[in-house]
């Protein structure tokens, strides 16, 4: 015999899936709850083996989850037919392994009589063969942003994950650019393979925590790359809250760094379809992010972009300290770090201000030879790239040698 507890709070199913429920010979509808506070007490009373519930419900997040699972009560969670892939996401993101559509009452009977799963022990989910014997130790998502005209986001987002990396931090680099990633190109990735497109589709089923660590392409013992999308024309295949899932369980791993795209602009046609908004895997980064890097070019107009840029970013950060790295600084705009501080310190409050030379011969020399600007050896924007990492991670960089690279060929890199 099964006994049920449900909080539908007066959904259109709620009535079908009580009579439904309540006339099967193996189950029993123990309560119908008011809310999910309601659930939880009555959870704790120890007689419910299931509880049946709306994906939507206020209240209803991984604590609740956990709570429910603490008292041997498994969820199950209905959500809309029109909403069954977003679903999916949220409720792997709080642990809900049973997700049924609305309109799907004979699904709804079949998981309420299924046995569950055994659970994948936690230790499994988060074992990651770049640091075997290492146990992954959980870090910040630092998000890399910047206005158009290129102002170096990538070469930025590349250089702090590498300086992380030189440093034995277990740090995560992703490619979340909507407009088409470079990165993979970039660090002489050659397999073609989209680590976006495969965690998308794997935090469509619910699998990603487990299956974290095949959308992963070594670099090195410590780096590893989420590559982005092959063509710009394939951001459609990208569901909504999937980066933000992603990141979640990318931070339970490692230190996380995000290049992402320019455009803060949402997407109008996004509410006339299930099409999700080009812009929302920048938007969706920043709103995970634990501090963001704002790059601007040193230049006039680059200047003046970053200005913009700021303004806007405020509507859309969640609150995350913003640092603003100036790139490309050279004497001959004939301005000091002092000039362009009292420039931009108007326009936001900062956490902090950086500029970073403009090394053309070090970027051009990591470039052409598919390597990280650490690899690439020592020079004035590696030693600027320390800096500022020092500011983002405090404390002294510990003395390590050189880690050795492995090949970026399709052979040597991670499973697909």
């Amino acid at each position: 015999m099964i006994v049920v507890l449900v909080v539908a709070s007066g959904a259109t199913w709620e009535s079908p899936a009580l009579t439904l429920l309540g006339s099967h010979r193996d189950i029993v509808v123990l309560k119908r709850c008011v809310d999910v506070d309601d659930l939880l007490a009555s959870a704790t009373a120890g007689q419910a083996d299931v509880a049946v519930l709306g994906l939507d419900a206020p209240g209803l997040d991984a604590a609740a989850v956990d709570h429910l699972r603490r008292y041997a009560v498994r969820p199950v969670a209905v959500v809309g037919a029109d909403a069954l892939d977003s679903g999916r996401l949220r409720a792997s993101r709080i642990g809900i392994a049973s997700l049924v559509a609305d309109d799907d009452l004979d699904g709804l009977l079949a998981a309420v009589l299924a046995s569950e799963a055994t659970p994948v022990a936690p230790e499994a989910l988060l074992a990651d063969p770049l640091v075997t014997g290492s146990p992954p130790v959980a870090g910040r998502v630092v998000v890399v942003w910047g206005p158009g005209g290129a102002p170096g986001r990538s070469t930025v987002a590349a250089g702090v994950a590498a300086e992380l990396a030189r440093r034995r931090c277990r740090t995560i680099l992703v490619d979340a650019d909507p407009y088409g990633g470079t990165l993979a190109q970039q660090l002489g990735i050659l397999d073609e393979v989209s680590g976006l497109l495969a965690a998308a589709r794997l935090a469509s089923g619910g699998l990603l925590a487990e299956r974290f660590a095949t959308v992963q392409r070594a670099v090195d013992a410590h780096l590893s790359v989420v590559t982005g999308l092959p063509r710009a024309d394939r951001w459609v295949e990208l569901r909504p809250g999937s980066v933000e899932h992603l990141l979640e369980v990318a931070r339970e791993h490692g230190q996380v760094v995000v290049d992402t795209g320019f455009s803060l602009e949402d997407d109008p046609g996004r509410d006339y379809g299930a099409r999700p908004a080009r812009n929302q895997l920048t938007l969706g980064a920043l709103e995970a992010a634990d501090e963001v890097l704002v790059v601007g070019a040193a230049d006039p107009v680059g200047l003046s972009r970053l200005a913009r840029g700021l303004v806007e970013l405020r509507e859309v950060t969640a609150g995350a300290p913003v640092r603003v790295v100036v790139n490309r600084m050279r004497p001959t705009l004939g301005w000091t770090e002092k000039d362009i501080a009292g420039m931009v310190g108007g326009f936001t409050r900062l956490s902090g201000l950086h500029f970073l030379p403009d090394d053309r011969a070090a970027v051009d020399r990591a470039l052409v030879t598919g390597r990280t600007l650490v690899e690439s050896g020592d020079s004035p924007l590696t030693r600027a790239l320390s800096s500022l990492v020092d500011a983002l991670a405090p404390g002294p960089p510990p003395s390590v040698a050189p880690t050795a690279v492995r090949p970026r060929t399709a052979g040597t890199t991670r499973p697909r």
